[in-house]
């Protein structure tokens, strides 16, 4: 459930630090939650079988989504005078999840007053490694399903 404490941590940062979240933070912390979601469905389906491949496909198409958010962010978001209006901005808007849970997915600063470091790096480098590891971690488990059964006889 790395997911879920990654969007405990943003919180904590969020409330008890000041670190208010932009409209690409908010889309990251988002996918997040819905990569703890369907991990949670995974975990409630047989080891084997098609299911569990699709839920760790969509953990790792998820993953994708999220490192890409969060390398658009790092590259361009952070650059911008303003985030509103970006694809971002129109995502959360659009599913209506800041209006719904204002204190978890309401953007309350832009991209540049949202540049955060820790230990030097961007807060949103973190977060593509994070991204990449899941992703990279969901495929191997779904390379391993498809390989098992394969291999030497003895």
């Amino acid at each position: 459930m790395t997911s879920a404490a990654v969007v405990a941590a943003a919180l904590v940062g969020q409330h008890r630090f000041d670190m208010q979240p932009c409209p690409w933070c908010i889309l990251q912390r988002l996918i997040y939650v819905v990569i703890a979601i369907v991990a949670v469905i995974g975990i409630t389906l047989p080891s084997k079988g098609a299911g569990r491949r699709v839920v760790l496909m969509l953990i790792s198409l998820f993953s994708a989504a999220g490192a890409c958010a969060a390398l658009y962010q790092n590259r361009v978001a952070v650059n911008l005078a303003s985030c509103d209006m970006t694809l971002a901005d129109r995502i959360i808007s659009g599913l209506g999840v800041d209006a719904l849970l204002p204190d978890v997915f309401e953007v309350r600063a832009s991209c540049a007053e949202a540049a955060v470091r820790l230990l030097g790096v961007p807060f949103e480098l973190w977060s593509l490694a994070l991204y990449v590891s899941l992703g990279v971690a969901a495929v191997s488990v779904v390379l391993g399903m498809t390989g098992s059964g394969r291999g030497k006889r003895t």
